[in-house]
């Protein structure tokens, strides 16, 4: 009786998992969508902003900004080892 019992326990537990997810799914999948979209958001508006103040420039007007010249290339870049192919 004890084993019968636990196993209708088992099963009713399984079955009202599947219906409470059936239920709340949709909300909880809405949610997780929803903080996406706010992540994503948050890191698109960064580059919103920098084209909005591009926007504020006057029609037909150029800029020209230019990187500053960083040479960080080392000439010496080791020592040259010889070597020989094995057949």
């Amino acid at each position: 009786m004890g084993l019968l019992r636990t196993i209708l326990i088992i099963v009713l537990v399984y079955y009202g998992i599947k219906l409470l997810l059936r239920i709340f799914a949709p909300f909880l999948v809405k949610y997780a969508v929803k903080k996406a979209e706010k992540r994503f958001g948050g890191q698109f508006g960064q580059f919103q902003d920098e084209k909005e103040q591009g926007k504020a420039k006057t029609e037909g007007e150029v800029t020209i900004v230019k990187m500053p010249e960083t040479k960080s290339s080392n000439k010496k870049v080791g020592d040259y080892v010889d070597y020989e192919e094995i057949d």
